[in-house]
């Protein structure tokens, strides 16, 4: 499959390539996959994607006006709003629902664009967690190391496999504290994590409203960008990519450096390496009140009390349906006052002014993405133990969510070796600059 949007897009004008060809790979992936499908998507659009992508070869043939994307394939998390089904978000609990009316304002956009879409994937139950475990239907096994059952990293998890395995060249996830980047981090693929405010969340299943972005997952930083262009309304842009000379990036330290392991530690600093030799210029920085972090979020923070004030009457009437680890979650967001979140929101404006003045400095900071290569499953059958992990593997990417800043993770170790993501995160609002800089810096990142 050519991986890049863009030039699948040229490929299907040009008819090198048809629609009806592209969807149909997908669909031999899904075969090749075998039990592991299921894991990987819950819901396969066979018959919807087949007509679809027939119709734009038919109408591209009579010289009519396409969208840009018009047959491109591409994937969905399990908790978008698609109209005339019930959207269920990893989860048994809404199965009572009635259907979406609507399309989620991203997949109409998506749709607009001319994408054609395939499926949805398979998540962590309500995205409430960063490993990527689902005990409904099933956790979908790292691509990277056919060996040992690892875990893939979520809540995105099927979205990074099917992009990894290469079924789909991107697909849509959502990260409210690093949803997006652990999954492609641990899954050696790009995940981007937009402001908060760039794309719209109607439609989408939440987990906090404060919180909560929209963003892409794929094989390099253009698809990224190209994404993130469509689902902010554009029509899909790249950006041109920065030079890599005479960028100043802040090398983020102490907190987010705190227990890397040793494979995460070499291919971080090589990755470090490569930028200065290619004339990036890396200061330290430390901004010490991140240490607070877990003290500010000690009861659950934005996610905590956002996502029970959701699910409380869904925790009354179908507590028995969900993942006990899951339901467990819960507690914390129930403890919690409304002084102790008025203070969690006095204590984040207070964090991103202190931020706000040491990156002011740097066109970027710079850390692992996660401190951690992917865990063996079975690793986490230990409940006490598979939440000391997954407070690991949210540390440095929940980062980006509680400042509200644009992050997106590059894979950066050796060919071979378990993949590991390097953290680029641009300052709040200046998505595209962050994207053209990642596009400048990423064949350093890679070692290329």
């Amino acid at each position: 499959m050519i991986r890049n949007l863009i030039d699948l897009s040229r490929a299907l004008e040009a008819g090198r390539i048809s629609s009806v060809d592209l969807v149909q790979e997908f669909f031999q992936a899904v075969e090749f996959a075998g039990e592991e499908a299921a894991r990987i998507f819950l819901t396969v659009y066979r018959e919807a994607a087949e007509a679809q992508a027939s119709w734009i070869d038919e109408a591209r043939s009579k010289g009519i006006d396409l969208p840009r994307y018009a047959g491109v394939p591409v994937a969905i998390k399990d908790l978008f709003d698609v109209a005339g089904e019930v959207t269920r978000a990893g989860s048994k609990v809404l199965d009572a629902r009635p259907p979406a009316s609507a399309d989620a304002e991203v997949v109409r956009r998506l749709r607009r664009a001319g994408f054609v879409i395939v499926g949805k994937n398979n998540m962590t139950e309500f995205a409430y967690s960063g490993l990527g475990i689902n005990s409904h239907f099933g956790t979908p096994r790292n691509p990277r190391d056919a060996e040992t059952a690892r875990i893939p990293g979520g809540s995105s998890s099927g979205a990074a496999v099917a992009v990894a395995r290469e079924m789909v060249p991107a697909a849509i996830g959502t990260d409210t504290g690093g949803s997006c980047r652990i999954p492609a981090a641990f899954c050696g693929i790009v995940g981007f994590k937009p402001s908060s405010w760039r794309v719209p969340k109607d439609g989408v299943v939440p987990l906090s409203r404060t919180l909560d972005c929209v963003g892409p997952l794929a094989h390099d930083v253009s698809n990224c960008s190209v994404l993130d262009d469509v689902l902010s309304g554009g029509r899909g842009e790249d950006v041109v990519s920065h030079p890599e000379g005479g960028l100043r990036v802040g090398v983020l330290e102490t907190y987010v450096t705190e227990d890397l392991d040793e494979v995460v530690t070499e291919a971080y600093q090589l990755a470090l390496t490569r930028l200065s030799r290619r004339g990036v210029r890396l200061a330290p920085v430390s901004v010490r009140e991140l240490e607070e972090l877990p003290a500010i979020n000690a009861k659950g923070g934005y996610v905590g009390a956002e996502a029970y004030a959701f699910h409380k009457p869904l925790l009354e009437t179908r507590g028995e349906h969900y993942d006990p680890w899951v339901r467990a979650r819960f507690d914390s967001g129930r403890s919690q006052s409304a002084e102790e979140f008025i203070r969690l929101t006095e204590d984040r404006a207070r964090i991103q002014l202190v931020s706000d003045d040491k990156q002011s400095a740097f066109d970027a900071f710079v850390m692992p993405a996660v401190p951690i290569v992917p865990p063996e499953l079975s690793e986490l059958e230990d409940h006490e133990r598979s939440n000391a992990i997954n407070r690991l593997c949210l540390r440095n990417t929940a980062v980006g969510n509680f400042l509200d800043l644009p992050s997106i993770s590059i894979p950066c170790h050796d060919a071979g070796s378990l993949p590991v993501g390097l953290m680029l995160m641009g300052r709040r609002g200046e998505d595209r600059r962050l994207l053209s800089m990642a596009r400048g810096l990423e064949q350093a990142i890679r070692g290329r």
